[in-house]
């Protein structure tokens, strides 16, 4: 009985596409909606992602960036659910989420995050865009209740929560789908499925066929869509972010993506993962698609794509250069931004390990 029921709630949530990996359409009804300024919209964040991603890695190997979560692979469902929000909403991302938190206006000086630096962490004025979740699923809650702050100022804003399938299997998770249920907080959830949280592959860490099926508990919506494809993400995204400004509530969303890197620039992804498999999916890239996408339908122009490639590289670089004006983190921030007046536990291990830089402990 129970397989029969796992069965018929995954059969529910079946893959949502608007164009397949050759970057032809599946659903034709978009073609409407898809404009030039548009797709040159998709593909030029697409690529600044990307470039951004590949220089964080190699700034890391090189000893220039401390340990760094790359995100390649992932930047469609990142790039095309951020630029579904309106400007006022709010974003919940996690540590690997930068593609969602540049392409909603924050800058590349995020890069001097992951250098200690607490300027990284910071959003620019009128953009309401949270610090980066480390712990697993912890802002799942925290996203609920902005958008119940929302709900009861009368404000039409909207939430948007990022977390990975690991998340799911924890109680923040459904801690935050329970409460935004049943108040009907305006609020997205969006996963990125990798298949993998950290080195455990999905089907060791849930028996559920899908994650958008989690959805059914809760009595909320769940979408299931192919998170490469930048149209589906966009357009679904869309759709969930007007119910919850409806006031119909929250809406579950699993896009299905593929992170070719390890989990972060600190693991070897070589112990628990084929390596040929990366390569493999490499075949269903999200830029790939999409350039096939423009040349099918006359969208593409070499120029462009050359000019996009170098504004890019020439973006990032003036990025890198100004992290490595910025003199060293200032140590007392570890301490000083955990609570108004630290608790003298916290004053006591600063103490400790400022003695202990100073070499008297």
């Amino acid at each position: 009985m129970i397989t029969k029921v796992q069965t018929e709630n995954s059969r529910q949530f079946q893959l949502v596409q608007v164009i397949d990996k050759d970057g032809k359409f599946v659903d034709e009804s978009y073609k409407s909606k898809i404009t030039k300024e548009l797709v040159q919209l998709f593909y030029r964040q697409l690529v600044c992602m990307r470039t951004f991603d590949r220089r964080a890695v190699n700034l890391q190997r090189q000893g220039r960036l401390g340990t760094y979560p790359p995100f390649e692979g992932q930047e469609a469902a990142q790039v095309g659910s951020a630029l579904a929000l309106d400007k006022d909403d709010w974003m919940f991302p996690t540590y690997r989420d930068h593609a969602a938190s540049i392409t909603f206006g924050k800058s590349y000086g995020i890069l001097s995050s992951w250098n200690g630096r607490v300027e990284g962490n910071l959003p620019p004025e009128g953009r309401n865009i949270l610090p980066p979740s480390v712990p697993i699923a912890t802002q799942l809650p925290l996203a609920a209740g902005a958008a119940m702050a929302a709900k009861f100022k009368g404000s039409s804003q909207v939430a948007i929560a990022y977390f990975g399938d690991g998340a799911t299997s924890e109680g923040d998770f459904h801690e935050g789908l329970n409460f935004a249920s049943v108040f009907k907080a305006p609020v997205v959830f969006f996963n990125q499925n990798n298949n993998y949280a950290i080195s455990v592959p999905i089907w060791k860490q849930m028996n559920s066929k899908t994650i958008a099926q989690k959805s059914v508990a809760y009595d909320i919506p769940g979408v299931r869509l192919d998170g490469n494809d930048i149209f589906a993400v966009y357009f679904e995204t869309q759709k969930a972010i007007e119910r919850a400004r409806a006031g119909e509530g929250p809406t579950l969303i699993e896009a299905v993506t593929w992170r070719y890197g390890a989990h972060t620039t600190a693991d070897d992804p070589t112990k628990y993962r084929d390596q040929e498999e990366s390569k493999k999916r490499r075949e269903n890239d999200p830029i790939i698609r999409l350039e096939r996408f423009m040349k099918n339908y006359s969208f593409w122009d070499d120029e462009w794509s050359r000019q996009i490639q170098e504004e890019a590289a020439a973006e990032i670089e003036a990025a890198v250069k100004e992290l490595e004006t910025m003199p060293p983190p200032n140590v007392n921030d570890i301490y000083d931004y955990i609570f108004e007046n630290p608790t003298w536990t916290i004053q006591q291990q600063k103490e400790r390990y400022l003695k202990h830089l100073r070499g008297e402990a």
